[in-house]
């Protein structure tokens, strides 16, 4: 079996499933990316690692990462292993001292932890034959860039006052991404 390893490129709403998000995987040294579907909650646990928010209480996630460093466990990888009817399987690989052992999980779950601990994602060739889209021209990411810029000089030419109505919109909403690009815009703008 043959693994490759993945590194989280984008997360974003599903084109595919209403109310729903994507997590983009990329292989580390090539075209391919992976794109698999979670729900709203743990989207929300990745988006607000990504953009360094800390929660007034630990989530689910943090917790679990506490309990781990406390029992002297390591998070080594995050394997996923299958891909059957629209769903992944992966496999969470700890090790403690000279033992390694394996626990089934949600890979939404297995990527909010292996962030938080800095462990490996990898995927089975099998399944990124199976999942992987592959990417010969760049130029979609250029454009989205240039997208991305042009949305990021509006808001950058709106008031604080405005921009600080989005941020609470935004939080309301419970878009902690958007949440956090405008905290950073507002914050940019008061210094």
């Amino acid at each position: 079996m043959k693994k490759i390893r993945l590194k989280l490129i984008g997360l974003t709403f599903s084109q595919v499933q209403a109310g729903a998000y994507a997590v983009i995987l990329a292989e580390k040294s090539g075209q391919r990316r992976v794109s698999i579907i979670i729900g709203t909650p743990e989207a929300q646990a990745i988006a607000i690692y990504l953009d360094k928010l800390k929660p007034p209480r630990p989530l689910t996630h943090d917790l679990f990462v506490s309990f781990m460093d406390m029992m002297n466990v390591r998070l080594k990888e995050v394997h996923i292993y299958r891909y059957d009817d629209g769903v992944f399987f992966s496999n969470l690989i700890f090790s403690e001292k000279d033992k390694e052992f394996y626990l089934d999980s949600r890979i939404s779950d297995a990527i909010a932890l292996a962030l938080r601990t800095g462990a490996m994602i990898t995927i089975d060739e099998k399944v990124m034959m199976k999942t992987a889209v592959t990417l010969e021209n760049t130029d979609y990411f250029e454009e989205l860039e240039d997208l991305e810029d042009k949305q990021e000089e509006d808001l950058e030419q709106m008031k604080i006052g405005d921009l600080q109505q989005a941020l609470e919109e935004a939080v309301e909403t419970e878009d902690y991404e958007r949440a956090s690009y405008l905290r950073d815009i507002i914050n940019g703008k008061k210094k």
